[in-house]
């Protein structure tokens, strides 16, 4: 479990982060939601021992890390969505990820255990130095995953995902927690964490807001809702509907989908081979 209490950090006179409250549980998923800026990576830098707090308390099972983040068999973290964790951009994954597996002193079988809960088996021979950031993100949550911890800390694991790499995670995120683990997760609005998190924590300006202000700033008021015409209406429902969205056929055989933005459905349609006329995002107050 992770618990933040009153956390606060000061830069001079610019606070960061003010007097923050939550509890992250086991078993769970948490997101730790709020725009750039927001005080999100502070936060869980200072959770990791990698900044000392101003005031207050950031504790992972009882244990404060100030100054001396966990092992990685305590703690799988991804902070730097930019970053590989690998020292050579000309190696391949499974020689980043084997490195750091003799260092753990893990099993080889571990690394094409968790190549293949990231996605990257069939990228495992690809230098480092080609991948795309959607790539790259996929690489940092293996380092995370490759010893195994019970505590999972994500900061923007979402960025640089397409579609399906967004399912990837939702659902591996999911799946993490109820194997037992504590996983914090953190993004910007929109709430594209809404589908695995059952907490949301909601910053801004480095302070915890909540009620209606926090509903409407990562969007819980407003799922997005687009119009969408098809020739293949049950194909597409069907498809649609495996991806969380909720579809609503109309009167003259259009589709109402809430859930899932223009941009997924068109993915999800063009993946399938599915013709679609129209993809129509639905205005706010209309």
């Amino acid at each position: 479990m992770i618990e933040i209490r009153e956390l606060t950090k000061r830069y001079g006179d610019v606070t960061v982060v003010d007097r923050l409250s939550f509890t992250a549980e086991a078993g769970r998923v948490t997101g730790l939601l709020g725009p750039e800026g927001a005080g999100k990576s502070t936060t869980l830098r200072l959770l990791l021992g990698l900044s000392s707090p101003t005031a207050g308390s950031a504790a992972i099972g009882g244990r404060e890390f100030r100054d001396h983040p966990p092992g990685p068999r305590e703690v799988g973290a991804l902070l730097d969505n930019h970053s590989v964790y690998c020292r050579h951009v000309g190696n391949t994954a499974r020689e980043c990820l084997t490195g750091l597996a003799r260092r753990y002193g893990l099993p080889g079988g571990r690394v094409d255990r968790i190549l293949e809960d990231v996605g990257l088996t069939e990228a495992d021979h690809r230098r480092v130095g080609t991948f795309s950031l959607g790539m790259r993100q996929r690489l940092g949550v293996a380092f995370a995953l490759l010893a195994d911890p019970p505590v999972l800390v994500f900061d923007e694991p979402l960025n640089g995902l397409d579609h399906r790499g967004l399912v990837w995670a939702r659902n591996l995120f999911r799946r993490l927690a109820d194997e037992g683990r504590t996983v914090l997760v953190s993004g910007q609005p929109p709430i594209e964490l809404a589908g695995p998190a059952e907490d949301l924590v909601v910053v801004a300006g480095g302070r915890r807001i909540e009620g209606k202000r926090a509903a409407l700033l990562v969007g819980r008021d407003s799922r997005p809702q687009v119009h969408v015409r098809t020739p293949d209406v049950a194909v597409l429902t069907a498809l649609l509907a495996e991806e969380g969205a909720s579809v609503v056929v109309n009167d003259d055989q259009s589709l109402t989908v809430t859930g899932l933005t223009a941009q997924g459905i068109g993915e999800v349609a063009f993946l399938n081979v599915v013709p679609v006329y129209e993809l129509t995002p639905a205005i706010p107050g209309r």
